[in-house]
């Protein structure tokens, strides 16, 4: 006896027809994008295609004479400045210096935060306080930390008997390592939140099932925690490493470049060029550069591990 259900009921088409097909990219939906793709337009793809033609004409500030276009020659200028390259040396350095450290404390903090202690809840909120102050306000904290005649880190070692102190902003040698530890501490928060949150996805029965085999500590974080653990790092790593290769606030606060260059990141070189010498042009070349050159390596870097996270 036939039923009057919808699963039962057979339909029936005429030859050559199926069923509607919706219809995607109508007009009115570019009015619901629009809100979100004008700012993206205007505050990023309008300055970055401004800066590419700026990179090709001779714009100086002050000049009462039209701009030029004078093609490549910005960047032929470009490739022999041998203190453009130093300071894009200095900012791989600074760059790796600041995001190696960084992974493994955040790494080691996260690890300590997940794991079921008293007063959790406190130690995590601490932990982000460096997050909520402003790159300037750092910077300006961290000289007072490392002032050479009442700062905190030379009184310490006086106490300890260490050593009289000394100027480490100042000093040829110590100055780059101390800008680096400063932004290891300022991006720590960011980084542990991250790996944090990771962690906290990862199913806990995994773990139990590996203690109960038998696993210790470290091949359960090998086996359980770091292959669940990997996207989130790799991401972390990519972002932090183009945030510290364009870092500029911290580093002007603190040193502004100096002592004689050991610290001029190349968007302090590239700053200088455009504010304090007038050079839009050969500045915004330098900015063409320098996003090629970060492109190429973090596309080298994201391939190279993700090649290692298939084959593992």
């Amino acid at each position: 006896m036939p039923t009057t259900t919808e699963e039962s009921r057979t339909v029936r088409r005429a030859p050559g027809t199926g069923p509607p097909v919706r219809r995607t990219g109508s007009p009115g939906a570019w009015f619901l994008v629009l809100p979100a793709l004008i700012p993206v337009l205007v505050l990023s793809a309008g300055p970055l295609l401004y800066g590419i033609l700026l990179a090709f004409t001779d714009a100086q500030s002050g000049r009462t004479t039209p701009t030029r276009w004078i093609g490549a020659l910005n960047f032929r200028d470009l490739w022999h400045d041998t203190l453009f390259w130093e300071s894009f040396r200095i900012g791989l350095v600074w760059a790796v210096g600041v995001t190696v450290p960084q992974f493994l404390l955040a790494l080691g903090l996260a690890l300590l935060l997940d794991q079921e202690l008293r007063l959790r809840w406190l130690a995590r909120a601490l932990a982000i306080v460096p997050w909520a102050m402003p790159e300037v306000v750092v910077g300006i904290m961290w000289r007072l930390v490392y002032s050479p005649d009442a700062g905190v880190l030379n009184e310490t070692l006086r106490d300890l008997g260490l050593g009289d102190g000394r100027d480490w902003l100042a000093g040829l040698s110590t100055a780059l390592p101390a800008v680096i530890a400063v932004g290891v501490w300022a991006g720590l928060p960011q980084t542990t939140v991250a790996l944090l949150a990771g962690l906290q996805n990862t199913p806990r029965e995994l773990h139990e099932a590996a203690a109960v085999d038998g696993a210790g500590a470290w091949r359960r974080f090998r086996t359980v925690t770091w292959p669940a653990l990997r996207p989130v790092a790799l991401a972390i790593t990519a972002l932090n490493f183009i945030w510290n290769v364009n870092s500029f606030a911290l580093v002007y606060v603190l040193t502004s470049g100096g002592p004689g260059g050991r610290t001029r990141l190349p968007m302090l070189f590239a700053y200088e060029e455009a504010f304090r010498y007038g050079q839009f042009g050969y500045a915004a070349a330098m900015g063409c550069v320098m996003v090629v050159v970060i492109s190429v390596l973090l596309a080298l870097f994201l391939v190279g591990r993700l090649k290692g996270g298939d084959e593992t």
